[in-house]
């Protein structure tokens, strides 16, 4: 694999991790909202990405990036709770809040953050064998 497919697949890994850390933010800024029904209640998001095979040479033993399929809504269930004296409320006094986990969103952003630093690292090392390689058709 060359240098340069390197720092291509290292910047589909970077890119993938930026957009899981910008939707776990946006699922820690929203995990303590509330709302008089489920519909309009903030549903946590979690990013899907898939494998992107090597379009330009078509074979499975080159290197992969990272695609990024969609973004999905949780399917876990909403908090209910009973508050007849919050202004939210619905007729029947319940309120609504959001399914994210924070616990587990920070797991996320722990894990995106290293993998985002781990794919600067890779795109560091790459350029610096590139620039090496560079320095020695010099000599």
């Amino acid at each position: 694999m060359s240098l340069l497919r390197v720092l291509d697949v290292s910047a589909t890994g970077m890119s993938a991790q930026s957009l899981r850390l910008n939707t776990t933010a946006s699922n820690l800024a929203n995990a303590n909202s509330v709302s008089s029904n489920r519909e309009e209640t903030y549903k946590a998001r979690h990013p899907v990405f898939a494998a992107e095979l090597n379009r330009a040479k078509g074979s499975l033993g080159s290197s992969v990036g990272v695609k990024v399929q969609g973004i999905v809504e949780s399917a876990a269930p909403l908090n209910q709770e009973y508050a007849p004296n919050h202004p939210k409320s619905d007729e029947n006094g319940f309120i609504y809040h959001s399914n994210v986990n924070v616990m587990e969103e920070m797991a996320n952003m722990i894990s995106a953050s290293r993998s985002y630093q781990t794919n600067v690292q890779i795109a560091d090392a790459a350029k610096q064998m590139l620039s090496r390689t560079l320095q020695m058709g010099k000599s």
